[in-house]
């Protein structure tokens, strides 16, 4: 897809191409398995292809069905099939299957563990009861299994380490075309969190189980865009261009605040904040006033102080439809629920439940209208909405500062 701009007559083969190629794949891998009318979803995270990313989201449950890589400690890999609300034990037990331990498994001395390793090369050794394992993984973060002697020589995928080249179709898409994309994509990930969600997300501990994979998907969108404008200004080495692309994403995050998506609006301004960024002063410097005077004003906007004041002052000022900054809310519910007891004398806490029951319907009026954007009927309308619906990033906040300090030695 990437090379698709030097040929366009045939972008759309190389689309039908991939859609063929993923159908297959997913048959050869559930091959054995018994026929099913389960439709099996691959998550947009994990799985990267072209017709996945270009599909309109749909919401997940927690029943429903995935398909999902495994590493080994050499990087060797089986994709299992499995709930989507799993806990660990279910998942070591479908890759024992596949890596036909089931029979030895007995006599093992120490069974598999599994393992979640992020691109800087932390593990976090995950427990066999945690659930809704697929939905809570960092952006580059992947699954390993292996013994428990194991766990100190598991490293990243080399794919994670080296450095991604730098990306010429950002400088080639337009601001208001990135900008509607954004918004729209954000939208159908809105769209498909259920109110509840947002209550289990809270809540959970005392429900005893936690049914916010849409929600989860939605907050790790929300990092993965913040991490893609820092990615993308720090992997441009040429200064002239590195300034053009902070006009970019300062344009493009004044029309998501126009198309009132103020989750991308929140992303775009935080990743332009980013120590990494915000340090190179020669870059900003050849910033036109203009510029510089509006990324003040949306740094004001989402300046946390009084309890982000000034983001709560817009918003309430915005009619549906609005993609709201989805950190806040769960921070919000969060203060309710633990500022408060749940019970009071045996008795629920009514008033707990009032105030939460309002801030949740919040969410209810931000959805009660449709969000409609002129997205661009272009040519490479297909390939710019595949682009925007499958970033590829860095995650690694100590190479964020090695790329920044090679761009500009010292902050002069």
């Amino acid at each position: 897809m990437r090379d698709a701009p030097n040929l366009p007559q045939l972008e759309g083969n190389v689309i039908r191409l991939h859609r063929l190629v993923e159908t297959a794949e997913l048959r050869l891998t559930d091959g054995s398995a018994a026929p099913c009318s389960k439709q099996v979803k691959p998550l947009f995270r994990h799985f990267r292809r072209i017709d996945s990313c270009l599909q309109p989201r749909v919401a997940f449950r927690g029943s429903d069905e995935i398909f999902c890589r495994v590493y080994m400690p050499d990087h060797s890999y089986v994709t299992i099939r499995s709930r989507l609300s799993a806990s660990v034990s279910d998942i070591l037990t479908s890759v024992s299957e596949k890596l036909q331990y089931s029979e030895e498994q007995g006599q093992r001395e120490e069974p598999l563990i599994l393992v979640a390793v992020t691109s800087s090369g932390d593990k976090v050794l995950l427990k066999p009861d945690d659930g809704c394992i697929f939905t809570t993984l960092g952006i580059n973060s992947h699954l390993f299994a292996c013994n428990r002697d194991e766990l100190c020589s598991l490293v990243p995928l080399p794919e994670e380490v080296q450095l991604p080249p730098e990306d010429s179709h950002i400088h080639r898409i337009e601001a208001e075309d990135l900008a509607n994309h954004l918004s729209a994509f954000h939208w159908e990930l809105f769209s498909c969190v259920h109110e509840l969600e947002f209550v289990d997300y809270v809540f959970h501990v005392e429900r005893g189980r936690r049914e916010t994979a849409n929600l989860e998907l939605l907050l790790q969108r929300c990092s993965e865009v913040q991490h893609w404008v820092s990615t993308q200004t720090l992997l441009c080495e040429a200064p002239a261009r590195r300034t053009q692309l902070l006009k970019k994403f300062i344009k493009t995050a004044a029309i998501c605040k126009q198309n009132q998506d103020l989750l991308s609006f929140f992303a775009i301004v935080m990743g332009l904040d980013n120590g990494a960024v915000s340090r190179l002063r020669v870059t900003w410097e050849k910033l036109p006033g203009k510029f510089k005077n509006l990324f003040s004003k949306f740094e004001n906007l989402t300046d946390p102080c009084r309890n982000h004041k000034s983001y709560r002052e817009m918003v309430s000022r915005m009619r549906p439809p609005v993609i709201p900054f989805i950190p806040l809310i769960l921070k919000d519910l969060t203060f309710l629920h633990e500022g408060s007891k749940t019970f009071i004398d045996g008795l629920v806490n009514v008033e707990k439940m009032h105030a939460i029951a309002e801030k949740v319907r919040t969410v209810r009026k931000y959805r009660s209208s449709q969000m409609r954007l002129d997205t661009d009927v272009s040519p490479t309308h297909l390939q710019n909405k595949a682009y925007v619906r499958q970033f590829q990033v860095i995650d690694n906040q100590n190479l964020f500062f090695e790329l920044s300090y090679k761009l500009e030695p010292s902050a002069q």
